[in-house]
């Protein structure tokens, strides 16, 4: 039997991108969230950090969707 990958089935950069960026997002909202509650600037501080970062690598994926990348 032959799995998915062994096929080589693989998401379009694009897709992955956004998915990653997206992923990125909720942990960095999630991680904020905590340092504020947690009153821990550093922890806060993270969080956004990487939800900005999910942010331009889900900006990135629609980009290049419409670069048909």
């Amino acid at each position: 039997m032959h799995s998915g990958r062994e096929k080589g089935i693989k998401m379009k950069l694009s897709t992955e991108d956004r998915t990653t960026g997206k992923l990125h997002e909720v942990k960095g909202t999630i991680k904020q969230t905590v340092g504020v509650l947690t009153n821990d600037p550093n922890l806060e501080a993270d969080g956004r950090a990487e939800r900005n970062a999910g942010k331009i690598q889900n900006i990135v994926g629609k980009v290049e969707k419409v670069l048909g990348q």
